[in-house]
């Protein structure tokens, strides 16, 4: 029983990464890390060349490990449907207190200016 679950497994992740050789740019382009330019280096690279699999993508220039873990993997960029990177947090800006300073010296000028009439 467990050797069918292994094998359904390696098979459904087999399945779910793209196919590097016959995807269009488009589908390319939904993989985290690669962009117009790297998509059309990959369609260029695979008129002269076949590949086999995604570790053939590291024989591009600018193509590393990361990037084949992500093809591997099927992970999408965040415009086709991926998931936000945990690193990316929104920065919280401290309130700035030079307004209210400012307010408040611009509150005494007008004080002074009712005491001296």
């Amino acid at each position: 029983m467990k050797k069918i679950l292994v094998m359904l497994a390696l098979t459904a992740s087999f399945l779910a990464a793209i196919n590097v050789q016959k995807a269009s740019k488009d589908e390319l382009m939904c993989i985290k890390g690669i962009g117009e330019k790297k998509a059309s280096s990959i369609i260029k690279y695979r008129k002269s060349h076949k590949l086999k699999s995604a570790q053939d993508l590291l024989e591009i220039k600018g193509f590393g490990k990361a990037l084949v873990k992500n093809v591997q993997k099927d992970i999408k960029s965040v415009a086709c449907g991926g998931k936000k990177s945990a690193k990316a947090k929104p920065s919280k800006k401290k309130p700035s207190t030079k307004k209210s300073e400012s307010k408040k010296s611009n509150s005494k000028k007008s004080d002074s200016k009712k005491d001296s009439k």
